[in-house]
């Protein structure tokens, strides 16, 4: 397997972003589509939890950090993609979103740069679509 990780700064609080990211439905609509990548009932696994840390969920550092929110998903029966979504609050009411996924390696395997770049697309797309929920208020 090889890891993937990118990360992107969002116009909300970390609740509406994870809330957009993780709705049922819309993982498809940010994730990058050629990688398969697929939610599987239930949706996504949602954790929340306080504090900072390394994308463990709540790490028990207590409530002096910034709220963590997580979720998870992968598929159950070969484990192909798995990965985490991260938001972290910053200051001035914006979130930094960090995603992780595993690709499988060998001769299937995409070009890291290939998902590297999917990636980021995919959080451009997470980005308009908490953008939008903002402006309208939701």
């Amino acid at each position: 397997m090889t890891d993937y990780e990118r990360s992107r700064t969002m116009p909300a609080l970390p609740e509406p972003v994870l809330d957009e990211a993780a709705g049922p439905g819309r993982l498809d609509a940010w994730m990058p589509r050629d990688l398969h990548v697929r939610a599987e009932g239930p949706p996504a696994a949602a954790v929340r939890g306080d504090g900072g840390g390394d994308g463990g969920g709540t790490d028990g550092g207590g409530t002096d950090g910034p709220a963590l929110l997580r979720m998870e998903w992968g598929t159950r029966d070969d484990g192909r993609h798995p990965g985490w979504l991260r938001v972290a609050g910053l200051d001035g009411g914006t979130s930094r979103v960090t995603v992780h996924l595993s690709c499988p390696g060998g001769d299937s395997a995409p070009p890291p740069e290939t998902v590297e770049r999917q990636l980021d697309e995919g959080l451009a797309r997470l980005e308009e679509q908490v953008r939008l929920r903002v402006d309208s208020g939701g």
